[in-house]
């Protein structure tokens, strides 16, 4: 998605939970000046996503009896790559704003995996103590306007911007697995604002192609 497809769902956001615009642009131009590993080029995206088949793995309770239905290229929402990686697999792209188990994105990001770190207003701390320590292939986005180094390819939780980044690069089947958007993990935050979080990103994903978009099936 590019962002004059995208702006319209971001002023809605920004109204919704009444954040920031300026905190988003000024988080996004402190990780620009952040990342030091090797940048990741849309081209290298590209060669990697595009005609292919993609699995996004969310970090939803179901997680576990899911992982078994991944296929084709892997793509893990922060949180979810600590479990993959315990379970022998690692993600070809990780998607974190940083609020997962930080020496795990580490660990996946040396074995291979490109990294993409998002800023928004609510990070600019984790962006100041972790960025620096990705030194493997990295990208840098934002929920604001791109710019430079730092790109939006449309969403808004890690999960779902999994999903617009396989959909923009040119996957022909995105299948989610460890999606739950009526449970999510009690992991310390704010429920609510979770369940609100992901009632948006359900929102978001089908604003794409039907046919492309494999969800799961709600939760009973």
């Amino acid at each position: 998605m590019l962002y004059e497809e995208w702006e319209e769902y971001y002023h809605q956001i920004l109204e919704d939970f009444g954040f920031d615009q300026q905190k988003d642009e000024l988080s996004a131009r402190l990780l620009s000046g952040r990342l030091v590993g090797e940048e990741t080029t849309h081209e290298e995206l590209a060669d990697l996503i595009n005609g292919r088949v993609v699995t996004v793995a969310g970090d939803g309770p179901n997680l576990e009896e899911e992982t078994d239905k991944a296929k084709g290229v892997l793509i893990s929402a922060d949180e979810a790559t600590s479990f993959l990686l315990e379970k022998g697999l690692v993600p070809d792209v990780v998607m974190t704003d940083l609020d997962g188990k930080v020496e795990d994105l580490v660990k996946a990001n040396e074995r291979g995996a490109i990294v993409i770190i998002h800023a928004h207003g609510d990070n600019m701390d984790e962006i100041r103590k972790y960025a620096e320590c990705f030194k493997g292939k990295v990208m840098g986005t934002t929920q604001s306007l791109p710019s430079g180094k730092i790109h939006n390819f449309g969403g808004f939780t890690d999960g779902d911007r999994g999903i617009f980044l396989a959909d923009h690069f040119g996957a022909t089947e995105i299948n989610l697995i460890g999606f739950d958007f009526d449970n999510p993990r009690d992991k310390g935050k704010n429920v609510e604002i979770k369940k609100k979080k992901l009632n948006w990103a359900y929102v978001l994903i089908n604003k794409l192609p039907s046919e492309k978009v494999i969800l799961p099936e709600p939760s009973s």
